[in-house]
């Protein structure tokens, strides 16, 4: 089991007094990194990262070095068992380290008082593997260095100090809860035109222009590793044969990340990705796997080529239509059928089994199949058959937060693995600009999801990543070791982590914010996120534009059901400026990071859902005024609208201070200047 990660930095960095055992940086020396030649480029990678770290607390960077005698006085060795030079290195320093063997990303840090040559004091980090040791390294850095795993993401650089030594130094960690632990970079409008030097996609899609700048995508990768996660689909619709988005793989793979795609991309291969490799070759083919599947085999077989040089890639089966739809949307020759379509994206998947295994020499190639709407419902019925060895991965109902019927009806096959595709975020309905699920919640979900033995792999959508780093720092530590983890004292320990003083007023914040959000009773989902307000809300005033060119308006075909949404819409506003009621207060009491942090993962998105909100609710009230023949009211009504999404770039202006600057650039998911636009028009048609 772990040690409570938050508790422990704090108690930990207390200890720096002057009979402490092992020193890692003082006013005028440093320890030694030593990562023997024989470690992987991912480990030396993780060293170079405490080396930068004890440098931004202390303004020294210790040297890394690859062989014992290089290093003298206080040393960390870092070494995975099993690997040449390092074997040799944990007999000697940390005999004990040997129990790792055969174990998945398993990890010992510990302090030893050795005389071994030049070497006084070792600090010691071992991994039963490439990641157990990466693991370590991390785990050692944010418990006794006391570096937030999000410090980018969060603005959270860690404290100034002028000595880090401690009497005793010991961690240890055993096989995660969940073996496979990862991000899905999906609808990452907002990253992907943060930095624009990241390169240009030729996809036919209006929300995709720009690849993740390098630098964005490091920040990225660097974050997952220090939380613990293990794997990323590091964007949506990766086409790897253009260089710019395969080096999005190829950076996560050198890091040690385990590297993996997209459920509408089986193979690599999407619905776009199809388009472009006929179009290049001078051939029209349509996306019809019934019809062309000697051209599905065929660009399966190269994509699946290109993939397979990653050794530690874990293949997507499956069969989806463009844009993420099911595949009979995009293919009018597709079966009728359910269980004709069952059996043709069967078929696809035995193929696709067949060409992995061709293709890539380890014994069982990891692959995942993911149950996303229709195959969720297809599963369910029976209709789908798996390749051997391949995972099955259960999907939420997202907004709602619920596991589909699916997970709970349908038996689990014996020697068969599962796992779950869980969204922190969701373009369409949300979340996307403002998180919205709890540590709670989450907890509950992969609660049933170990309860019933689906733990063998766990992939979140983020999307944009920095809105949501609340529930991906609560979800890191619970899919590690879920038994060693409560949600009630994390979130309590993560607002005293952060916000100090201020911590009590920050708890109860966002405590009531996770609860504002109303509840569709019927469809069992949380309503009103903010990408549900902004779909209801242009909907809306487009009809409210075409009942403003008619002579004589066509009354609403439901005004009860409009002034049902209506209170709906003011419930919920009401509860989400209460949920701010304490905010002042806790401002007042932070200052520095504390405050900044506050305002940018509070306050900002609190902000642009309480605008989002008087926008709707003034744009239904509106629509109402109109009904009644009353085209002044609704211009009243209007002119309040637009000023909740002036309220909303309120919030967007707090989160895009310094280095945030051009944060809501890429706002092309939701585009909250269209939804503005159309307000403008609609109130010009009102006077």
């Amino acid at each position: 089991m772990t040690i409570p990660l938050l508790l422990m930095t704090i108690g930990s960095a207390l200890a720096t007094t002057a009979d402490s055992h092992f020193e890692l940086a003082s006013a005028d020396s440093t320890a030694t990194i030593l990562v023997p030649e024989s470690e992987s480029e991912c480990v030396r990678l993780a060293a170079e990262d405490l080396a930068g770290d004890v440098r931004k607390i202390t303004g020294r960077r210790p040297a890394i070095v690859g062989r014992l005698d290089q290093c003298s006085g206080h040393c960390v060795i870092v070494a995975t068992v099993g690997r040449p030079g390092s074997a040799a290195l944990l007999e000697r320093f940390l005999p004990g380290a040997g129990e790792l063997a055969g174990r998945w990303e398993s990890y010992r840090v510990e302090s030893v008082d050795v005389a071994a040559g030049p070497v006084a004091k070792a600090l010691v980090i071992a991994g039963s593997d490439e990641r157990g040791t990466m693991f370590g390294l991390y785990a050692f850095i944010e418990q006794y260095l006391g570096v937030d795993p999000l410090y980018f993401w969060a603005d959270r650089p860690p404290a100034k100090r002028d000595r880090l030594a401690w009497p005793k130094v010991r961690l240890a960690a055993g096989e995660p809860t969940f073996r496979y632990r990862g991000w899905f970079i999906n609808d990452e409008d907002l990253l992907s035109e943060w930095r624009l030097d990241g390169g240009a996609r030729d996809i036919d899609y209006p929300y995709y222009e720009h690849v993740v700048s390098p630098r964005v995508a490091r920040r990225i990768f660097e974050a997952m590793l220090r939380l613990g996660y293990n794997l990323v689909i590091p964007a949506s619709f990766v086409d790897i044969r253009n260089p710019d988005e395969a080096r999005l793989v190829d950076e996560a793979s050198r890091r040690g990340l385990w590297v993996s795609m997209h459920h509408v991309e089986p193979m690599g291969v999407s619905g776009f990705g199809f388009q472009n490799y006929w179009r290049d070759r001078g051939d029209e083919v349509p996306f019809s796997f019934i019809r062309h599947p000697d051209k599905f085999e065929e660009i399966w077989r190269e994509y699946a080529a290109r993939w397979a040089r990653y050794p530690n890639v874990v293949w997507q089966l499956g069969l989806r239509g463009i844009a993420d739809r099911p595949v009979w949307v995009s293919d009018p020759e597709a079966p009728k059928t359910d269980e004709a379509r069952g059996k043709l994206i069967s078929d696809a998947m035995a193929l696709q089994w067949e060409i992995v295994r061709s293709v890539d020499p380890r014994a069982t190639p990891p692959a995942t199949t993911t149950l996303w709407m229709e195959g969720s419902a297809l599963h369910r019925q029976g209709f789908l058959r798996f390749p051997p060895d391949v995972a099955v991965i259960f999907a939420d109902n997202s907004p709602g937060w619920e596991l589909q019927a699916d997970f709970y009806e349908v038996p689990r096959e014996p020697g068969r693995e599962y796992g779950i595709y869980y969204h922190h975020a969701l373009w369409g309905t949300g979340p996307h600009l403002v998180q919205a699920v709890s540590p709670q919640k989450t907890h509950s979900i992969f609660r049933q999801a170990v309860e019933r033995g689906s733990n063998y792999y766990a992939i979140l959508n983020v999307s944009n990543v920095r809105e949501f780093v609340l529930g991906v720092d609560a979800s890191a530590r619970m899919l590690r070791d879920f038994e060693g983890f409560d949600p009630e004292p994390f979130l309590s320990a993560w607002c005293r982590a952060r916000f100090g003083r201020g911590a009590e007023g920050a708890e109860r914040c966002y405590r009531r914010f996770f609860e504002s959000f109303v509840i569709d009773r019927e469809e069992n989902a949380r309503n009103l996120l903010d990408g549900e307000v902004v779909h209801r809300g242009r909907r809306f005033l487009g009809q409210m534009r075409t009942r403003m060119k008619q002579a004589k308006p066509r009354p609403w075909d439901d005004p009860e059901r409009i002034g049902s949404l209506l209170d709906q819409v003011r419930t919920q506003r009401a509860a989400v400026e209460a949920a701010g009621a304490d905010a002042g207060d806790v401002l007042a009491l932070l200052e520095g990071t504390e405050r900044a942090f506050f305002e940018t993962n509070f306050v900002a998105q609190q902000t642009i859902m309480r605008g989002l909100l008087r926008w709707l609710e003034s744009c239904l009230a509106a629509g109402l005024s109109l009904q009644d023949g009353d085209r002044a009211g609704a211009a009243t009504h209007l002119e309040a609208a637009l000023a909740g999404m002036e309220t909303v770039r309120q919030g967007q202006a707090l989160a895009s201070r310094g280095r945030w600057e051009h944060w809501y650039r890429g706002d092309r998911k939701m585009n909250l200047a269209g939804a503005e636009q159309l307000t403008r028009d609609v109130l010009e048609a009102a006077y």
